[in-house]
């Protein structure tokens, strides 16, 4: 469960826009916080908080097949992604990376900049606090929970090692 403020961005938010390719040799998640969203939105880094929720259009994480956008993302402070549709690397280095990512293409449309979102992972439901409505995604396979519950790929491995 995650409940945050929304940031909202259109359609083809691409990987260079999350994290300019000028920052991609920052030396910690911490320092490509510092930078995600720059070149469109210079007062996110800003205002961001813990737990505050990204919400983008239609193909949002397209681009390059970099891991830093979503651990930039994440180490920013947003709990998830909710957007329309995802590019599928982007997608994919999300799960690989534990960090919770859904679409619902009526809930990217509907949510507004600023509003108060709150989200259930386990069913999918999101809820917009401000408006009082609510939106069902698509809630994760059971696999991909639990990779998410581990915090990434590479530590659901190592349990299962383990």
């Amino acid at each position: 469960m995650a409940t945050g403020k929304v940031f909202k961005y259109g359609n083809n938010i691409d990987t260079d826009v999350i994290i300019p390719a000028r920052y991609l040799n920052a030396p910690s998640p911490e320092e490509l916080a510092k930078h995600c969203m720059e070149d469109i939105d210079k007062e996110f880094i800003k205002k961001v908080q813990a737990g505050d929720i990204m919400v983008g259009g239609s193909n949002f994480g397209c681009g390059s097949s970099r891991e830093h956008a979503p651990i930039a993302i994440r180490a920013a402070g947003c709990s998830c992604v909710i957007a329309a549709s995802f590019a599928r690397i982007f997608y994919r280095n999300a799960i690989n990376i534990g960090f919770p990512i859904l679409e619902c293409p009526e809930a990217a449309e509907k949510i507004n900049d600023g509003d108060t979102v709150t989200v259930d992972f386990e069913t999918g439901v999101i809820t917009d606090e401000t408006t009082g409505e609510t939106f069902q995604a698509v809630a994760f396979p059971p696999f991909i929970a639990k990779i998410i519950e581990k915090g990434g790929l590479f530590e659901y491995i190592k349990s299962k090692a383990e």
